[in-house]
């Protein structure tokens, strides 16, 4: 798991992995977002990186592995994750735009409170991951494993989730307008508290 080192202008965030700032206080933060990015280019698999609050734009990050990142408060536009491989990852309050997540095999991730807008996670394995918060926007799920995933306060428009895994998937307390879920298991997913 990614190591906090704290950001040397006392601020409590955590340096971003080779700096000793975070991405607020970083002198120029577009440099730390392409440094980071390049590493990311320059290996398969990344480990225990820490990107927290970067902004990334039109990278192609496919086919790669991440274990233990940490992209909190990060950005993505136009960013490429196809058939990529991620475990233990937290983008909380991340925000991306126009992204692709298909043939992906994601395990253990967090998405909390993340804006989510016009992404496809199409034909992957989403398995316990945290969704609670997010706000999902025009985006598609279709074909995917959703098992024991989480929906919990997550506001989702105009998004699809036809022919997925949804057992045990919690939409507890969540805000569904324009969601299809054909031919999804949608009877053994949560949609409201048992009564007691």
């Amino acid at each position: 798991m990614f190591t906090l080192v704290s950001c040397a202008a006392g601020c409590g965030r955590a340096a971003v992995s080779g700096s000793n700032l975070c991405a607020v206080h970083a002198a120029e933060p577009e440099k730390e977002s392409c440094r980071i990015s390049d590493y990311i280019l320059s290996h398969q698999v990344i480990k225990d990186l820490n990107a927290a609050g970067l902004k990334f734009s039109s990278v192609d990050f496919a086919n790669r592995a991440f274990y233990g990142c940490n992209f909190l408060r990060a950005s993505f536009s136009m960013c490429l994750f196809p058939a990529s491989v991620m475990r233990m990852c937290f983008f909380d309050f991340a925000v991306f735009t126009n992204c692709d997540f298909s043939r992906g095999d994601l395990q253990f991730l967090s998405f909390a409170g993340a804006v989510i807008d016009n992404c496809s996670f199409e034909s992957s394995e989403l398995v316990h991951l945290n969704y609670s918060g997010a706000k999902i926007f025009d985006s598609t799920f279709n074909n995917s494993n959703l098992y024991n995933s989480r929906f919990i306060n997550a506001q989702i428009i105009d998004s699809d989730f036809f022919d997925c895994n949804v057992k045990k998937v919690n939409f507890i307390n969540s805000s569904r307008t324009n969601v299809s879920f054909k031919a999804s298991n949608t009877a053994e997913a949560v949609f409201e508290r048992g009564l007691s």
